[in-house]
């Protein structure tokens, strides 16, 4: 088989990496012999155990394959068939899941408009008029997501505004923590500060991004809600028969703080890629830099020659806005050679 090696090192998505190596040798670890399947091996009890050391022992753990289907589960908990979400716009359950939420949760999404992705305690107040009004749709979820789809970070504090709003309408608060790690990186804290410390409810760790094969998970820091759990993943064809692959990524992304340090690379080279075209009058940065996210507005004869040797994408090809996402496995010399090809390109 041939292997494409037109593009170097991609920045067009962190899902583009590879396997980090600790990881493949969870994997490889956990492919001796037979072990119970749909999660009663040693390896997911492994990780539920570490679910709770890290989060708390009222949090539950459960592994699934990708980040919709977390956020299918996790918001399915909360929501009846008249009921809403509250989240931003720009979120990836509004945006970037093919109205999954609607088609196969029937509920309606409210999204709120933002300027950076994040939602604010009055964007929840000004929308809760309808509760109670039997011809309108019921809020009954806040779903944020950290990192935000702009690279933004909500700080503890943020959250836990949310939390306390929400909380005080009798509203559960989600969140889709496809980068939460990077966002703790950023932060410079640890994953309970940003969640059970924060008052979060329910919300989805993110390995996929960050080092792992395929591996996900819904996290619930109500007890009440874990029953349902199991149906719903089964329901939601979430539930992998070989589940200790998938329990084994997680747990070696969770232990000895490879989540921090993957997510501590990535975010230091989109720093490194964004202060390197800071100084060109024809780059403008858009948003700021708090993950591994750079978004950046270049000309579009610069975009189209880049394009012709790098993976990027627009993010809005109106406003030549484009996306860049470095990865653990981004290295300097991956950043360097960008900078000097978007250097020459916007020099012509």
């Amino acid at each position: 088989m041939l292997i494409d090696t037109t593009y170097p090192k991609s920045f067009a998505s962190d899902n583009h990496a590879g396997v980090h190596p600790t990881v493949l040798e969870a994997m490889a670890s956990a492919n001796a012999g037979d072990a119970p399947a749909y999660g009663g091996d040693d390896w997911t009890s492994a990780f539920e155990r570490q679910i709770k050391h890290i989060f708390g022992e009222q949090a539950n753990g459960f592994a699934v394959l990708n980040g919709a289907g977390a956020n299918l589960i996790g918001l399915a908990l909360s929501l009846g068939r008249y009921d809403s979400i509250i989240c931003p716009e720009s979120a990836h359950i509004a945006i970037h899941e093919t109205g999954a939420a609607e088609r196969l949760l029937g509920v309606k999404l409210t999204p709120v408009p933002t300027t950076d992705g994040k939602l604010r305690p009055g964007d929840i107040t000004d929308r809760l008029h309808v509760l109670g009004a039997h011809h309108e749709v019921q809020p009954t979820v806040v779903s944020i997501s950290q990192v935000t789809e702009l690279g933004t970070c909500y700080t503890p504090d943020e959250i836990a505004a949310l939390a306390e709003t929400a909380h005080s309408a009798n509203l559960r608060l989600h969140v889709d923590g496809a980068r939460l790690s990077n966002a703790a990186a950023h932060l410079g804290c640890d994953l309970r500060t940003i969640t059970t410390d924060a008052g979060v409810d329910i919300f989805s760790f993110g390995g996929t991004k960050n080092g792992a094969m395929a591996a996900e998970a819904v996290i619930l820091l109500d007890p009440t809600l874990s029953k349902a759990v199991p149906y719903l993943r089964r329901q939601s064809l979430q539930l992998a028969s070989k589940m200790r692959f998938i329990s084994a990524q997680l747990t070696a992304l969770l232990t000895d703080d490879l989540w921090h340090q993957n997510a501590i690379h990535a975010n230091t080279m989109a720093h490194r890629l964004a202060d390197g075209v800071r100084d060109l009058p024809e780059v403008g940065i858009a948003f700021p830099v708090e993950s591994n996210a750079v978004f950046a507005t270049l000309p579009r004869d610069a975009v189209r020659t880049l394009k012709e040797h790098f993976r990027f994408e627009y993010w809005d090809e109106n406003l030549s806005l484009v996306r860049w996402m470095t990865a653990f496995d981004t290295t300097s010399d991956h950043v360097d050679d960008f900078l000097a090809a978007i250097r020459k390109a916007v020099s012509r």
